[in-house]
């Protein structure tokens, strides 16, 4: 980085550290501990949708990396696709397998990124929810390396519970690197999960 981009407020954008995805399940305790907030079982990589042969060669690979898993019941990856034109790889374990879970968020992103789909990716969550039924989402960023809770208000309304994104950003502070412009704390409606 040069004099020139320091002068006009540029900065080098954060390389994706794909490993601080392994921070969740210390994270789901962290929630649980503190909020009563437990895993779903789900989680999913959102991505610019792509098209052709060589994404679906991708998905082949992820597909078939992650069927070797013998103790998944059901299928791997579902490609999904939302209202708002993003494509959604799910993943489904049971509540108790966040850190299986996490593995195949890691195997997808890397799958991805390995295979040139990196610029694509724009972010992966984990789906929590508490015996109140609220629903919670950690969602990483994909381009900024961080993470940021997401908490939709039920109902048909897209409304976000805002007061308990901030408790839970306080709350995991120590276990996760949390995004700190709210700005990017972008909704995500109708990602699968919640």
């Amino acid at each position: 980085m040069g004099l020139l981009d320091i002068l006009l407020g540029r900065t080098k954008p954060v390389a994706p550290d794909l490993d601080q995805l392994f921070a969740l399940p210390s994270a789901a305790v962290t929630l649980e501990a503190a909020a009563g907030f437990r895993p779903t079982g789900t989680g999913a990589v959102c991505f610019a949708t792509v098209e052709g042969a060589a994404f679906e060669q991708t998905h082949r690979e992820v597909q078939a990396l992650l069927d070797a898993d013998t103790e998944r019941s059901g299928p791997p990856v579902e490609l999904r696709r939302d209202d708002y034109g993003y494509s959604w790889l799910v993943s489904e374990r049971s509540p108790e397998q966040l850190p299986e879970l996490v593995n195949d968020l890691h195997a997808v992103n890397s799958a991805m990124e390995v295979n040139g789909f990196g610029p694509q990716l724009l972010c992966s969550l984990a789906a929590f929810t508490d015996d109140g039924g609220r629903r919670l989402a950690l969602v990483y960023l994909y381009k900024r390396g961080t993470f940021y809770p997401f908490a939709p208000l039920p109902g048909a309304a897209e409304r976000r519970d805002s007061p308990l994104e901030l408790q839970m950003k306080a709350t995991l502070a120590n276990d996760l690197r949390i995004e700190q412009d709210l700005g990017r704390w972008f909704p995500v409606w109708g990602a699968p999960g919640l």
